[in-house]
């Protein structure tokens, strides 16, 4: 699964989840740093074991991707 996390003053966060990552569950993580930005981090572990936090109210959104999703590079129609 794939995620991008937009952040104010920043440049986006790209991680790459292990295929079995509990969507609903990172979904409900994601909505708790974001609703509650007091001072809140949000921690993601890629499928390598890398951690990454983002303080909450940095968090501009999050973009959560399916497992066979196709990337698309280039220009032009599909």
């Amino acid at each position: 699964m794939d995620v991008r996390i937009g952040v104010t003053q920043a440049k986006e966060i790209e991680l790459e989840l292990a295929e079995d990552t509990d969507r609903d569950a990172l979904i409900k993580q994601v909505e708790q740093a974001v609703g509650g930005k007091g001072g809140q981090l949000l921690w993601i572990t890629d499928r390598r074991g890398r951690s990454v936090g983002v303080p909450a109210e940095k968090v501009a959104y999050v973009e959560i991707g399916g497992a066979g999703e196709d990337r698309r590079v280039g220009f032009g129609a599909p």
